[in-house]
């Protein structure tokens, strides 16, 4: 079979390094039996590793020539699918006894957009561990009053509870990307506060906006023209607020169904 040749339509950057590549399985621990989901598994660099500890797994691959490849193994389940177009509740009801657990070297280029599309799913899933850019991970995991802190931060950790687990080096990689990479696992929390995500994503959207400025600039004029009662300190910038003070402020402005 001849030799791929990365697309970089499709960001693609296969894991080559292999003491990485059995650091980040040993990872995720792979068991007999899980209900495995691997986004971009490109070359199978992760994907055979993987296979090795389960029966099979599911694939979602983009590209058709990968695709294919990945076809001539019976355990690999292949999705043929820009992931952004998977309904993940749909397949996570595809193995009802099972969660998912969902892997992957995301595409840099649409990492966030992946994230906020596995959402819905999330009380389908029982973790996710992925790569990706390692200044995507810092802000996912990043604490308030840090520079870090930001939208990202806030719509995942009110879902997930995270963790960095590993750096990895360009060098680790077959283009070298022209960034560090970083392995995050994620766990989505078991009973997350209830609310709408879509209006959570408006007020942190407003907030961030324009982060040097205090939020009486921003976020304090959008609860005004709400008529918004409660007491909310917006003498503070967006990044010395609390997850936990966000999701609250989503629920008490939540606009009433008539």
């Amino acid at each position: 079979m001849k030799a791929h040749i990365p697309r970089k339509r499709f960001g693609q950057h296969f894991l080559s390094d292999k003491a990485m590549l059995t650091e980040i399985v040993e990872a995720i621990a792979p068991t007999l039996g899980d209900f495995m989901v691997e986004i971009g598994p490109g070359l199978g660099a992760m994907t055979m590793p993987l296979l090795a500890q389960l029966s099979h797994i599911t694939a979602i691959e983009l590209d058709r020539d990968l695709a294919a490849r990945l076809r001539q193994n019976n355990a690999i389940n292949v999705i043929e699918a820009d992931v952004l177009n998977v309904d993940f509740q749909a397949l996570a009801s595809s193995r009802p006894d099972k969660p998912m657990r969902v892997v992957g070297n995301l595409p840099y280029n649409i990492s966030s957009p992946i994230l906020f599309h596995l959402l819905s799913a999330a009380p389908a899933i029982q973790d996710q561990h992925f790569m990706l850019q390692k200044e995507v991970v810092d802000r996912m995991v990043a604490k308030p009053s840090t520079s870090d802190y930001g939208r990202l931060s806030v719509m995942l950790q009110w879902r997930y509870e995270m963790r960095a687990l590993l750096d990895v080096p360009p060098a680790c990689f077959d283009p070298p990307p022209r960034v560090m990479s970083a392995i995050v696992r994620m766990v989505p929390r078991p009973a997350p506060a209830q609310l709408e995500v879509a209006w959570l994503s408006e007020i942190v959207k407003v907030a961030f906006s324009q982060r040097r400025k205090l939020l009486r600039h921003t976020l304090g004029k959008w609860l005004e023209e709400r008529r918004f009662a409660g007491h909310f300190d917006v003498q503070r910038r967006a990044e010395e607020v609390p997850v936990a003070e966000y999701i609250e402020l989503a629920q008490a402005t939540l606009p009433k169904a008539s």
